[in-house]
């Protein structure tokens, strides 16, 4: 939940990336050429974009879903158009790709600390979609649907954003350019250098379109992630965070506890532009965690042949069949490896730019221990001795099976229940 929470201002700070390039207007502390502009801009854009997210999820899962698929349907469509129209402004072949350009000389690990630093954005991504499984109680047969929709979504996302990060190297005017690789730069950069004008324009509003889409599913999946919680009353204040309002049938205090929450840890950045690439790599950090938290568990119990399910009713509705132990093992051993990765507080990643202090390249090292350490003797002190769900949301259980009797839901339930989107 944490890790919702802290990954939804990190990537409602990516509208920094893209809106001022779009139009200078959206650069709305200074003009972007003090120190602190560039991340003063940045907190601006995500509180004003999480307060919409805040509202539209507050409102209603409809007008949610509603915003949810145009906004898909726009990024798909963006991403084809932008491989091909990259692909004809091609000027270089692929063998750029194997030029480490002097990258790694004078380092211990050489290119390969390079490539490990690299290797980090698909640790975002696959990130990204565990936001399917957080909304999967709200599909029907999620058992089924939930995993084919992440494994769909893996795939779209390997496809299309491996194409357009190659033919945007192959394609970009000078690599040498210092703005390729630079925060305000990037992919945006190049896509206007190469495209130009109204083109490229609107291919950055495309992007900004796939950043408040993902900040809008960020958010939803923490939301019910928080309602989930509280409704076994495993957090604090769980009454209230587990209420479902009347008429709009969503949780709506879990919906504005999650976006306050977001926000505050932004208020950071003003002074100190190294806390937004902190901020991203925890909340992955936090997130493979809790991956492990499964993935582990899981491999042993496929060794003591515990798992798959016996065929009584109870099994999973989906299977790996006989990749599924080899998979597992695949699984455990690149979350670990990932977790290391992200974790590992090298100043590149942790304090790239000024203030250089040893507590910002530390950052995810300490975060990290005091959220494991203090979440750990949160358990043991309070949440193992109150957890279960609370009466407002538990279903009424007849007196016996032989009664006749049929099982009702409470009213609190039916909210929730009534709330559920296919």
């Amino acid at each position: 939940m944490l890790s919702s929470i802290v990954a939804l201002g990190s990537v409602a700070l990516a509208l920094q990336l893209t809106l001022p390039q779009l139009w200078s207007g959206f650069q709305f502390v200074g003009d972007g050429t003090r120190p602190y502009d560039f991340a003063m801009n940045g907190v601006v854009l995500a509180s004003i974009m999480i307060t919409i997210s805040t509202l539209i999820n507050a409102f209603g899962v409809k007008l949610m879903t509603r915003i949810n698929s145009i906004g898909v349907f726009v990024e798909l469509s963006a991403a084809v158009l932008l491989i091909l129209a990259l692909g004809w402004h091609v000027v270089r072949g692929p063998e750029v790709l194997f030029d480490t350009a002097g990258f790694g000389e004078g380092h211990d690990l050489g290119f390969f600390g390079v490539f490990l630093i690299g290797a980090m954005a698909s640790g975002y991504v696959m990130y990204g979609f565990d936001t399917a499984s957080s909304l999967g109680e709200e599909t029907k047969d999620p058992k089924r649907t939930a995993p084919k929709a992440i494994l769909r979504a893996i795939t779209a996302s390997f496809v299309l954003g491996g194409l357009i990060l190659l033919f945007g190297i192959l394609a970009a005017p000078d690599l040498a350019d210092p703005k390729v690789g630079s925060a305000d730069g990037g992919l945006q950069y190049i896509v206007l250098s190469v495209l130009g004008g109204p083109f490229g324009k609107a291919f950055l509003a495309c992007i900004v379109v796939a950043v408040v889409v993902c900040t809008l599913a960020v958010h939803a999946a923490a939301i019910r992630m928080m309602f989930a919680m509280a409704r076994d009353n495993n957090l604090p204040f769980s009454r209230q965070l587990s209420k479902v309002d009347p008429v709009r049938r969503t949780p709506t205090v879990a919906a504005i506890v999650i976006g306050i929450l977001a926000v505050m840890p932004l208020l950071i950045n003003v002074t100190q532009p190294a806390i937004f690439t902190i901020m991203s790599s925890i909340s992955i950090v936090l997130i493979y965690l809790s991956y492990l938290l499964v993935t582990v568990p899981m491999l042993r119990n496929r060794l003591l042949k515990k798992w798959p399910l016996a065929a009584d009713g109870s099994e999973p509705g989906f299977s790996l069949g006989k990749w599924g132990l080899p998979v597992n093992i695949l699984a455990v051993l690149w979350g670990g490896a990932m977790t290391l990765n992200l974790v590992w507080p090298r100043p590149e990643i942790y304090n790239s730019v000024p203030p250089f202090e040893w507590y910002l390249q530390w950052g995810g090292v300490i975060f990290v221990a005091a959220v494991t350490v203090g979440g750990a003797l949160l358990y043991r002190l309070k949440i193992r001795h109150q957890t279960g769900v609370l009466a407002e949301h538990a279903a009424a259980v007849a007196a016996h099976p032989s009664s006749g009797a049929v099982l009702q839901a409470a009213p609190a339930e039916q909210d929730v229940a009534d709330a559920k989107v296919s």
